[in-house]
């Protein structure tokens, strides 16, 4: 089994939206990016919403969601996964990142968007209840993951643009 840690936030003080996947897959860990997989939809989704080109270099796909007031992180700082699958993550290994000094560090943050179900249901567990009086709003979206390809990309487009716009 595979120790895999996560990467720091992408995040300026004056972010509004805090988009949160769960942890990143191995081409993610790989190429030091997050959503690297060529068959995530993370960046195309983005891309269509912010007008920017999904194929353009990491550094400005990355300022485009920080300019748009956009930060991105993973629940997790680390776990221990075999492979890529949220789903193989052993339960018990789930440590999360430490969202209380990330809010104070960022205090503009309303919404906060899941990237599909495990990224909810582990901040929900390990997150939420350490979380004092927090007022902001939490949507969970269609996983943006090649694993979840039962949704068209049409309707994930849909759902996002719905939750960022």
């Amino acid at each position: 089994m595979s120790l895999v840690r996560s990467f720091p936030p992408i995040a300026t003080r004056s972010a509004r939206l805090l988009i949160l996947g769960s942890m990143p897959g191995v081409r993610s860990l790989a190429a030091g990016q997050y959503y690297a997989h060529p068959h995530n939809s993370f960046w195309r989704i983005l891309g269509e919403i912010l007008h920017f080109d999904a194929a353009a270099p990491y550094a400005e796909r990355t300022l485009a969601l920080t300019r748009a007031g956009i930060a991105l992180w993973d629940v997790l700082q680390s776990c221990v996964r075999p492979g890529s699958l949220d789903s193989a993550i052993e339960r018990d290994s789930r440590v999360p990142n430490d969202f209380a000094a990330f809010f104070r560090g960022h205090p503009r943050i309303e919404r906060v968007c899941f990237n599909g179900g495990e990224a909810e249901r582990s901040f929900r567990r390990y997150v939420a209840p350490v979380l004092a009086d927090d007022t902001r709003e939490y949507r969970r979206l269609p996983s943006t993951s090649p694993a979840h390809a039962g949704l068209p990309f049409a309707a994930k487009l849909a759902a996002w643009r719905e939750a960022l716009e």
